[in-house]
């Protein structure tokens, strides 16, 4: 059910991603908003040079992520549709089941983004920026997209597992098991676990394409005048 609604935003919020790409030869600056509400905070272009980034940076990210205002918005909207499901109902109804589905929702992203952005690259000395390609066919651009939530790149540049995206998510899980009375069992852990890893391929496909989209709707504007 997770699934259904991460597909369902994408294929809400990216109509004209495939209709075509940025072909710019130099990327314009990076939007902290990508589609208006998704921190766009840890995105970099991987046509330039290798750099490593800072234990300290890698935490700065993470708090931007974690306590941007679009996140409470996004919260809100799923649990919103957790009430409609009923899912969790230990938690109830009315607005006293919403705040606390509202809360654990919040709560959910920000220990997820904390420790997949932050914590956990710093401990492992992996990178957690998100390598846009800009340029290429759109297939393998996806598959970059997808592909990143699987293999990531160290502090010294090399690529590995990324233990940090899935690390990160497995404690955010667990940490999730303090509220959520109704959904302890180790199959419904590691759907969770999947899922939001899952989800996380998903926001970077909408950062890979959304200078695409906004350059089509930019030039339909331009031609409409």
């Amino acid at each position: 059910m997770y699934l259904r609604h991460c597909l369902l935003a994408l294929i809400l919020l990216v109509p004209g991603a495939f209709a075509q790409e940025n072909s710019a030869a130099n990327p314009p600056p990076e939007d902290k908003r990508a589609f208006g509400f998704i921190p766009n905070n840890r995105t970099t272009e991987a046509s330039l040079p290798f750099m490593a980034i800072t234990a300290r940076y890698k935490m700065t990210i993470a708090v931007k992520d974690s306590f941007a205002v679009p996140l409470g918005l996004t919260s809100g909207l799923f649990a919103g549709l957790y009430q409609m499901e009923d899912r969790n109902p230990s938690f109830g109804q009315g607005m006293a089941g919403y705040s606390r589905r509202l809360a654990t929702s919040y709560g959910d992203q920000v220990i997820s983004n904390m420790m997949t952005e932050g914590v956990m690259p710093s401990l492992l000395h992996e990178d957690p920026r998100y390598f846009r390609m800009s340029r290429g066919s759109k297939g393998r651009r996806l598959l970059s997209a997808f592909g990143q939530i699987l293999v990531t790149r160290t502090d010294s540049g090399r690529r590995t597992f990324n233990f940090a995206e899935w690390g990160g998510n497995a404690v955010a899980t667990a940490v999730s098991n303090a509220w959520y009375p109704d959904t302890r069992t180790a199959s419904e852990n590691l759907e969770k676990l999947v899922v939001q890893c899952a989800a996380d391929g998903l926001s970077n496909v909408l950062k890979e394409f959304w200078p695409d989209v906004k350059h089509h709707f930019q030039k339909k504007r331009e031609a409409a005048r």
